[in-house]
């Protein structure tokens, strides 16, 4: 019955709309101020944030690209791009699986097996994760008023993102849940090159947050990456709306003001959909047709094929119940 609960999509759709309702509560009890915010807010500051995101989800391809790599399937960035961000669109539908099935499928007409793109999908999100907590972590004292003990986090985090414990952990989570391992460890080369790359990406994001008006810079990364990671532990509400602005509303409201902090995160979340719908179409219309030098097949003398890791399927090729 709990798994049920947990899984049902129309669970979801609930817990997403009372989120909403609370950041529609915040909004509503602070009207006249929020609404002066939202109204004090130049179009070029939009605007030049709209292009930061745009930088930063470049740089968040580069490093999903780069993991890939690693883990032996080389892309052109315009074939990745296609893959991430066409297949990243499905995360907007209720459920747990859609994005992942979306890109799994883009992936497997580029020499990607099933099972390793599960792979690079699930080793970018805990990199993703790591460097956003290390870096919320790292600005502790100007974003979070008594949140020293985030300091803490750093070691573990750079332990965790080792790439031997990073696939002992992966492998672990596969294994309870009786899918097969991964075929290979990240090497450490790859994981830097990733890892740089998403630390430039979150320097672009925390910059849109500033040019937002969210105060100090260091303060406006460290809150965004903890409002982010905030709302990707929230996996049960679909992309983590309402969560994200709630945790960036306590991460920055204390010192810029509540209205002012519900206003940058409604105009931050209709620019990451913006910017998403954006690179989408730029890669699906524009940069996406070229072919990946990969071949299009993806049997290999160690299986991986397999498919061991997809979602469950009908015979139709879709997503089984």
């Amino acid at each position: 019955m709990l798994t049920r609960l947990r899984t049902s999509p129309w669970v979801r759709v609930l817990l997403a709309l009372v989120a909403l309702a609370f950041l529609g509560w915040g909004v509503a009890t602070n009207w006249d101020a929020t609404s002066k915010a939202l109204a004090d807010m130049s179009v070029w500051s939009v605007v030049a944030a709209l292009g930061a995101v745009l930088a930063g989800q470049q740089c968040m391809l580069l490093a999903w690209r780069r993991v890939m790599a690693g883990l032996g399937t080389p892309m052109r960035v315009g074939v990745a791009g296609r893959i991430m961000f066409v297949g990243q669109l499905g995360k907007y539908i209720p459920g747990t699986v859609w994005a992942y099935a979306a890109m799994m499928e883009l992936a497997t007409k580029h020499g990607s097996p099933p099972r390793r793109t599960f792979a690079v999908i699930s080793l970018g999100l805990v990199i993703n994760l790591g460097v956003a907590l290390t870096i919320a972590a790292a600005t502790a004292q100007q974003a979070f008023a008594g949140a020293r003990w985030l300091m803490l986090l750093i070691p573990v985090i750079i332990v965790c993102l080792h790439p031997r414990v990073l696939t002992w952990g992966l492998n672990l989570a596969l294994r309870l849940a009786r899918k097969e391992p991964l075929e290979s460890v990240l090497p450490g080369r790859a994981l830097l090159v990733a890892v740089g790359w998403t630390t430039l990406g979150w320097a672009c994001w925390g910059l849109h947050v500033y040019l937002l008006g969210g105060g100090a810079y260091p303060l406006s990364t460290g809150a965004f990456a903890f409002a982010w990671a905030t709302g990707l532990l929230a996996f049960f509400i679909p992309s983590g709306i309402g969560v994200r602005e709630g945790a960036l509303v306590a991460a920055i409201g204390p010192l810029i003001g509540v209205p002012a902090a519900l206003a940058i995160g409604i105009v931050s979340r209709l620019i990451f959909t913006l910017s998403e719908l954006i690179m989408a179409a730029l890669y699906f219309f524009v940069l996406g047709r070229q072919r990946s030098s990969s071949t299009s097949t993806y049997d290999d003398q160690n299986g991986s094929g397999s498919t061991a890791l997809t979602p469950d399927r009908s015979s139709s090729g879709t997503p089984g119940s």
